[in-house]
């Protein structure tokens, strides 16, 4: 990090700087946690990712630019964006991109920087958001801004986001299998929505080399909850609990539930080299759980924190990203 503990926070509404790097979240870690992650490897593993790739009618001198297709756990057709140097001499790095929530992935030419040193890009669409990904359903409840609890009253394994995630860990494999690829130099980047699946990827898929997350969602929910911050990206949290626990009778039992798809449980499982970005007047995603995921990390890491900058663009850390990838 780059801030002594003393250092004054200008407006910090959540816990004091030296709380932040002590805190180990609040959301409980359910005792079938490894197991129930086993069990989705397990279920990935037995899936035909059924590859397809199709031209795009966006092209570059320099980069061969495809649709690629695949099929995801549960049947979903999932979609990424995938550019890839014309003719290179030796297989190469690569860096998968994961979109904010809601959105889609980036636009071809936003990713052309890569490709031009030489690097591979696959970028996903998340299902049932913005791009070309479908969304197999399957399970009750609401799907607008929803996704986070989809499948919660259905049992941890119709969860929406486990599959995301174990989207995030197949397209991994599918990109380290390419011949244009070295698989010991892959990495993965993305933020808000797009951070918390750059670190659940990196935990999935262990080979991955480098992850550069910004300030990353779908960590500690219950934290979330008890902040009282559960608008906007995690308003679906208090509507769930308005729709089907008015009395919230049964809140522990549905943390626990979300803490299987809780990215500070999956972050002990990263190997890969980390650098994080934070604002800390963030009140989409807090910083504490944000921080929750990160004091988790074993692996090596680094933060670099902006202390007046809430969800938006952090000044600097997207160059700093690309720069981080070029030591694949």
């Amino acid at each position: 990090m780059n801030l002594e503990k003393e250092t004054t926070m200008p407006g910090l509404f959540d816990l004091p700087f030296d709380q932040l790097q002590d805190y180990q979240g609040s959301n409980p870690r359910p005792d079938d946690f490894d197991a129930y992650w086993e069990r989705a490897h397990q279920e990935l593993a037995a899936v035909d990712s059924a590859l397809e790739l199709v031209p795009a009618q966006f092209q570059a001198p320099f980069a061969r630019c495809d649709h690629l297709y695949f099929a995801g756990a549960g049947g979903a057709r999932v979609h990424a964006k995938l550019l890839r140097p014309v003719a290179p001499a030796a297989p190469g790095p690569a860096v998968l991109m994961f979109h904010g929530y809601s959105g889609q992935s980036p636009e071809w030419s936003e990713m052309l920087g890569y490709v031009a040193a030489g690097i591979t890009v696959a970028a996903l669409d998340c299902r049932g958001q913005g791009g070309r990904s479908d969304d197999a359903g399957g399970v009750r409840g609401n799907t607008l801004y929803g996704h986070i609890i989809r499948g919660l009253a259905d049992g941890p394994d119709q969860l929406l986001y486990r599959r995301i995630f174990l989207d995030t860990a197949q397209l991994a494999g599918i990109v380290m299998g390419l011949d244009e690829v070295d698989a010991d130099r892959v990495g993965a980047t993305g933020a808000s929505q797009g951070g918390g699946l750059t670190l659940a990827c990196a935990a999935l898929q262990p080979r991955i080399r480098r992850a550069a997350p910004v300030y990353p969602f779908l960590c500690d929910y219950q934290r979330v909850w008890e902040m009282d911050q559960a608008e906007r990206a995690y308003r679906e949290l208090r509507d769930f609990f308005r729709m089907f626990d008015p009395t919230h009778e049964r809140q522990a039992h549905y943390f626990e539930r979300l803490g299987y798809i809780d990215v500070q449980h999956l972050a002990p499982r990263i190997e890969a080299k980390v650098l994080m970005g934070v604002g800390l007047m963030d009140q989409v995603c807090p910083p504490s759980t944000q921080f929750a995921a990160y004091n988790k990390i074993s692996a090596s890491k680094e933060m670099v924190i902006f202390p007046d900058y809430e969800h938006e663009a952090l000044p600097g850390f997207r160059d700093r990203t690309f720069q981080f990838m070029l030591g694949l």
